[in-house]
């Protein structure tokens, strides 16, 4: 096993979160095209004698992958954006970049408060 550590770039290719993008979109339309009953019999006779109303199951499971497609590839870019990439050009990552750079060892409260129950007492 070598040494060498991923950076930035190796881990955050553009290709790799139009694949994670990708599979999420095709993962809602197939759960819609399931789940609206494109593959049985009773359907595709409905939509090919011209009973069926509304929007046929192929087309709602293209409009649901789609849609499914493009938050997810929005979600993942605004991530993308919480971190200044030149920050972290020549570094070699070996935990989460997000993280404080000094963990407590005491685990105190993220919050700065001593007691963790203080924030409960003030909501009764």
């Amino acid at each position: 096993m070598s040494d060498k550590k991923t950076n930035r770039r190796e881990l955050l290719r553009p290709l790799h979160l139009l694949g994670i993008a990708l599979v999420c979109g095709i993962f809602a339309a197939v759960v819609t095209l399931v789940s609206t009953g494109a593959f049985t019999s009773r359907v595709n006779d409905s939509i090919a004698n011209g009973n069926y109303q509304g929007l046929t199951p192929v087309a709602l499971g293209l409009v649901i992958g789609g849609g499914a497609f493009i938050v997810t590839l929005l979600i993942m870019s605004m991530l993308i954006l919480a971190v200044d990439p030149r920050e972290y050009q020549d570094k070699t990552l070996d935990r989460p970049v997000l993280y404080d750079e000094e963990p407590d060892d005491e685990g105190s409260n993220p919050s700065g408060s001593s007691n963790p129950s203080d924030s409960d007492s003030s909501k009764s």
